[in-house]
């Protein structure tokens, strides 16, 4: 099977092909990688499908998901173990449609997303491929207590808990330390052995850190990528470039709760959600959280530091792992489509040590691919328009064909 557009992005940050074309292999691989001529030359027989003005990509991927968060929904109470699975296959079945073939969740409710992905691998139902923490870890009290995150403290007692969770499947170790004031929960202490634990048994380790000085502790302890690092500084993406720690900013999270809560504050709204309500108490650090991504995203970019697209949106009515405009805003903020398209793409193949099986268009690699119209690689607004997402080489997702005529 042949695919050709007008357009193929590889994914490695700068190689734009027109006029090309790629071969599906049986085994779903990629194939010979060219233009349509030479394609058709080489394999006259292959039955094709040319998308036209259209841009060919790898399938995309969200590396800061929850797909089990249903502490915003209004019925909460309705929430048992089996809604909750229904809630987190909703989120999945997302994800295909959006061009997002490979996730990390980083926190859900225990065992959920182990399940979800053996369902996957069964057959049972369609699913991005998954990469998890178990239930994120915080300090008694800390941030994110009151969402299912399990509270440690000291050093031994976050250890037990990693070794728990290594036990129980887990592939990453998810750590919270800091919220929306400027208090470092866990201790140096702490944080160094939530690493050290984690590494000597073969695991990576992410982290939520937002604010000073949590982040230079964090970079200090060695985490493999920062959540957020909504305060980060030149000097700090430095740092972490040089001991490869990879960043994951978020950026569309606080951009919509800065957006969302200021528009509630000025024309009301309904506050009964408690997620809203405790959105709307913290709208003063939304703000400046959302001028900093604004004002320091391409400055930090600049560092060298690997960037990780993530959205890590849970807020109820907010659109559902808006990694569009996740791109969207790297690109408005200073940096090229075809920068921001490698965030999604060839960066957390690397980080998630995949990149020799997927992650970018090149012969060889599983054909997970995105089809989208118009030119990707001049107008990141291009993913707004998903026409087609195969993994492995097998369709899972196509958009509706659109009537020939009035």
């Amino acid at each position: 099977m042949i695919l050709a557009a007008s357009h193929l992005v590889t994914g490695d940050g700068k190689t734009h092909l027109q006029n090309a074309a790629l071969r599906l292999e049986t085994d779903g691989r990629i194939g010979f990688i060219g233009s349509r001529e030479e394609m058709k030359h080489r394999y006259p027989e292959d039955a094709a499908q040319d998308f036209g003005e259209a841009t060919i990509l790898p399938g995309l991927f969200d590396m800061h998901v929850h797909f089990g968060y249903y502490y915003s929904q209004p019925d909460i109470g309705n929430y048992d173990d089996y809604m909750i699975a229904y809630y987190a296959l909703r989120q999945a079945s997302s994800a295909l449609r959006l061009g997002i073939t490979t996730v990390r969740d980083l926190s859900s409710p225990h065992n959920l997303l182990k399940q979800l992905r053996l369902a996957g691998e069964k057959g049972y139902v369609k699913v991005p491929r998954i990469f998890h923490s178990d239930t994120g870890i915080c300090m008694t009290g800390g941030h994110g207590h009151q969402d299912g995150i399990v509270e440690a403290d000291g050093p031994w007692a976050l250890r037990k808990e990693i070794r728990r969770q290594c036990r129980d499947g887990a592939d990453w170790v998810k750590i919270l330390t800091s919220n929306r004031e400027d208090l470092a929960e866990f201790t140096q202490e702490e944080l160094d052995a939530a690493v050290d634990e984690s590494h000597r048994r073969g695991y990576k380790a992410a982290v939520h850190a937002g604010t000073q000085p949590s982040i230079q502790m964090c970079i200090d302890a060695g985490f493999d990528t920062v959540e957020h690092g909504t305060f980060m500084t030149a000097e700090q993406g430095r740092q972490m470039a040089e001991k490869g720690i990879a960043w994951v900013p978020t950026i569309t999270a606080y951009a919509y709760l800065y957006q969302q809560t200021r528009k509630l504050i000025e024309e009301g709204g309904d506050l009964s959600n408690p997620i809203s309500a405790r959105a709307v108490k913290d709208q003063a650090f939304f703000k400046p959280a959302y001028e900093s991504y604004r004002d320091h995203f391409k400055e930090i970019y600049d560092t060298g530091v690997t960037v990780l697209a993530g959205t890590d949106m849970v807020l109820y009515g907010a659109p559902p792992l808006p990694l569009n405009r996740e791109l969207a805003y790297m690109v408005e903020y200073g940096i090229t489509p075809l920068e921001a398209i490698r965030t999604a793409t060839v960066n957390p193949a690397r980080v998630l040590g995949i990149d020799k099986e997927t992650g970018c268009l090149k012969e060889g690699l599983l054909a997970d691919i995105l089809v989208v119209k118009g030119n990707a690689a001049a107008d990141i607004a291009a993913l707004n328009q998903v026409l087609e997402v195969r993994m492995a080489g097998k369709s899972v997702f196509k958009a509706p064909e659109e009537p020939c005529c009035p």
